[in-house]
């Protein structure tokens, strides 16, 4: 399943890594020798691995200087070598686990370490979790935000929980992810934490497109299916003539690939723009049961990535929630709003993506519930100005990775509405944000760690908030 609003390229506002995990065990040995400089190209470190950081790195000291450490753990003794350094701190890698954590595991995948979508692979998903609930914790407080002092989690199986991936194609039209320290493409035969569907279908697609060369080549394919594998969206990015081949390819495709409802072909746009559809085969949406309702979702728009835990995620944002009048701002395509609809009266949904607002207001048919097609900063300055609406009960946010940004926070303390809700997939915006609304007026009475992201440094948490008034 948060960049400035949603990228059509890959169907997702928030920019979780493209899904990816592999292995590269690194050698352990409690006798081991050191590592020769001249088989590295330079000389090794022998350092004390300290603790987790926020983008999957962990945190060593060299002459006091900090050395961010990938594919560590903490409490381990590695020997590092320097490949990049900055004034203030250093990357490094890790050439030899000297002493390992009880916390070390082989990897799921065989592609853990070459490719970029995953980094804790190599540590069991308690520790994981241990690592996530820290770093949260201590983002916040550098913020000088205080969390709870329990923090709740919300965890699930954390294997084959994605349901969308985006894979690029190499020179030889392989499928595969970004190299963890390059833009290089790691071919992958397999994910273990994406929906098996996507990546059976990521492979036949690729082996079609060979077909059509040179006409028709794709330079990535993102696939989203429902949570039970049985429908699937397809968006391929090409260039050229693609639009030649496109119908050829997606009836093939579809004839292989049962389960596809939709291919869309896309264009890339010039510098700064986004890509745009050129060519569409068959439906523009699927529908996905989540919550306890049928959501269309269309091509492009966002929808929470994690199959195994959307039900839990509408459930902690939403459960016990009632009243007159509810603001949904980040709406999507209605997943909290239409669960919303059940316990107020009223609810305005508010979403600016042009990929989501036609599925919004289909969910939302039927309802009490208003979808509005605004940005929540413009709707938010409407509200403001207008001095006959109606204080909301309730206000629930999803923003992407940029989070609100100062005047959406400040205009949103000024609603005078006893209670947030703030979801959030970045911890340091989250705690930014967070600061702004805090010295409005508002108090955090609840912390989640929700794990939507299982084998990665990604976090997304959900924060409660109550006594929300007017600023001075």
């Amino acid at each position: 399943m948060k960049p400035p609003r949603r990228d059509r390229s890959n169907g997702s506002r928030r920019r979780s890594p493209t899904a990816g995990p592999g292995s590269a065990q690194l050698p352990s040995a409690p006798d081991a020798q050191p590592v020769r400089a001249e088989s590295i190209g330079g000389p090794t470190q022998l350092v004390s691995i300290e603790k987790p950081i926020y983008g999957g790195a962990f945190l060593a000291r060299v002459a006091g200087k900090a050395v961010f450490v990938p594919l560590a753990l903490p409490g381990e003794k590695a020997r590092v070598r320097i490949i990049e350094e900055k004034k203030s701190y250093a990357s490094g890698e890790a050439e030899q686990i000297v002493s390992a954590a009880a916390e070390r595991i082989a990897p799921a995948c065989p592609y853990f370490g070459a490719c970029g979508g995953c980094q804790y692979q190599h540590a069991d998903y308690e520790a994981q979790l241990r690592f996530k609930q820290a770093i949260l914790r201590e983002t916040l407080e550098r913020a000088g935000v205080r969390a709870p002092r329990e923090m709740s989690v919300l965890a699930g199986e954390p294997w084959a929980y994605r349901n969308r991936i985006r894979l690029a194609f190499d020179a030889d039209g392989n499928p595969g992810y970004r190299a963890r320290r390059s833009h290089a493409i790691v071919p992958i035969a397999e994910c273990p934490i994406a929906a098996p569907l996507l990546v059976r279908a990521g492979r036949i697609a690729a082996d079609i497109a060979r077909r059509f060369k040179p006409a028709f080549r794709p330079e990535d394919i993102s696939l989203f299916c429902d949570r039970e594998e049985t429908s699937l969206l397809i968006s391929v990015l090409a260039s050229g003539g693609a639009k030649i081949r496109f119908d050829d390819f997606a009836r093939a495709l579809s004839e292989q690939v049962r389960e596809v409802k939709g291919i869309e072909l896309l264009a890339a746009g010039r510098a700064g723009q986004s890509a745009h559809t050129v060519a569409r085969w068959g439906e523009t949406f699927l529908t996905y049961r989540a919550a306890g309702f049928a959501y269309r979702v269309d091509h492009g728009a966002f929808f929470q990535v994690n199959r195994w835990l959307v039900d839990a995620l509408v459930e902690r944002v939403t459960s016990g929630r009632a009243g007159a009048l509810v603001w949904d701002l980040f709406a999507g395509v209605g997943l909290f709003a239409r669960r919303l609809a059940a316990n107020f009266a009223r609810v305005f949904a508010v979403e600016s993506s042009p990929a989501a607002t036609a599925a919004l207001a289909h969910n939302l048919s039927g309802t009490n519930d208003v979808a509005v097609k605004s940005s929540a900063l413009e709707f938010l300055r409407r509200a403001h100005r207008n001095q006959r609406l109606l204080v909301p009960d309730l206000v629930i946010i999803d923003p992407p990775r940029t989070g609100l940004g100062a005047e959406t926070a400040t205009l949103l303390a000024r609603t005078g509405a006893p209670a947030l809700v703030y979801v959030s997939c970045d911890p340091a915006t989250l705690a930014r944000d967070l600061r702004l609304l805090i010295a409005a007026g508002c108090a955090m009475e609840r912390l989640t760690l929700a794990d939507l992201f299982p084998q990665t440094f990604h976090i997304e948490a959900i924060a409660e908030l109550h006594r929300l008034r007017s600023s001075p």
